[in-house]
């Protein structure tokens, strides 16, 4: 798939403000400091069309990213920012179930985790909380260009066996700075649009 348009469409808080022309959409989920910018600026071949902020936090809206006026992706509030008080944070958590109950057009979700670490109990639930809605989940392990040849296997099997995937959902090792997974991330996405076209 080649890039050719992707632009910030709508900026939503509620349900009536969503697009509704019913393209595919596919949400980004992840930890605040988990770099879901840096993963939109390259798979989109953008520099600065999500804008990375150097404090955690930042994105307090759902933004709607058309892209090649095929599909949506999807950016969300972070989770797991110790700054952000309990009444933003349950905010947020109604924001994105409003989206996630009743979002036919929803594909996919990336689910983005930092490969330097084992995946919190945050990323879990918030997996677990997707698995609750049926659906389909695509782990995307950030950072991976941080991470030297010996560790990067033992990282991975850390990630896999903390998730313990079920069948259908996947992870990709990716790297915003190498473009490590960028193509296999927009390989996936296309053939999922092709799919719903059959």
């Amino acid at each position: 798939m080649e890039i050719k348009d992707a632009n910030l469409e709508v900026i939503a808080t509620r349900r009536s403000q969503y697009p509704d022309d019913g393209k595919p959409e596919f949400l980004l989920v992840g930890r605040s400091n988990v770099g879901k910018s840096s993963f939109i600026n390259c798979l989109l071949s953008r520099k600065n069309l999500a804008h990375t902020s150097s404090k955690p936090g930042k994105t307090q809206t759902l933004n709607f990213y058309g892209v090649n006026n095929s599909f949506y992706l999807i950016d969300v509030p972070g989770y797991g920012y110790a700054a952000t008080d309990k009444k933003t944070q349950a905010k947020f958590g109604m924001m994105i179930e409003e989206y996630l109950e009743k979002r036919n057009v929803l594909k996919r979700v990336f689910l983005l985790v930092d490969f330097r670490h084992k995946p919190t109990e945050d990323d879990l639930l918030m997996y677990n909380y997707l698995k609750y809605f049926n659906l389909p989940v695509t782990v995307i392990a950030t950072k991976s260009d941080k991470i030297g040849g010996s560790k990067k296997q033992k990282n991975l099997k850390v990630i896999l066996d903390t998730f313990d995937l079920i069948v259908g959902d996947d992870l990709v090792v990716f790297s915003s700075v190498t473009k490590l997974g960028v193509k296999e991330v927009l390989n996936k996405i296309e053939s999922i649009i092709k799919e719903d076209i059959i």
